[in-house]
């Protein structure tokens, strides 16, 4: 094989396994709005009973009237809930699920991720995730190296 083949090769599988997920990201919205771009994005219009919100200087009981804004986070209890409006949005966050709001493209994303997802996101939030796919494409990624850096073609002796 030559070499500019085997680079192509592995230029591909690496732009496959670590190329942008933000497609996959947009279809996991629970609602998603046009970003007009002005001031507050939203606000918590209603709480019942244990729910918190994330803030700059980090997590406080939530109560109606405060200010949402991209990075937001609005994580309820197992005995509270939420209302969220946010642009044409209006989400409810029910027991043990946390609401995420992120910027894609020029729209804004609403999340609602349920207690199984959420478990460690709050003290965890930077940690790597690696399932199935990226495990299968850096394999992928590893044996397309390996075998196009022992492979020589261009030996005789071999031959």
């Amino acid at each position: 094989m030559k070499s500019t083949l085997k680079v192509a090769l592995v230029g591909l599988v690496a732009s496959v396994a670590f190329g942008p997920a933000s497609a996959l990201a947009q279809d996991a919205c629970s609602c998603s709005t046009a970003y007009i771009g002005s001031g507050t994005i939203g606000s918590i219009t209603h709480v019942n009973g244990d729910a918190m919100v994330s803030q700059a200087a980090g997590y406080e009981s939530a109560k109606a009237g405060n200010v949402l804004d991209f990075g937001s986070r609005v994580v309820a209890g197992p005995k509270g809930s939420a209302s969220v409006q946010v642009g044409g949005c209006n989400i409810s966050v029910p027991a043990n699920s946390t609401l995420d709001i992120s910027r894609v493209g020029n729209k804004i994303c609403l999340k609602v991720l349920g207690s199984e997802q959420t478990a460690a996101l709050p003290e965890n939030r930077l940690a790597p995730r690696f399932g199935f796919p990226e495990l299968f494409f850096a394999g992928a990624l590893l044996t397309t190296g390996v075998a196009a850096a022992t492979q020589n073609d261009d030996n005789p002796v071999s031959q």
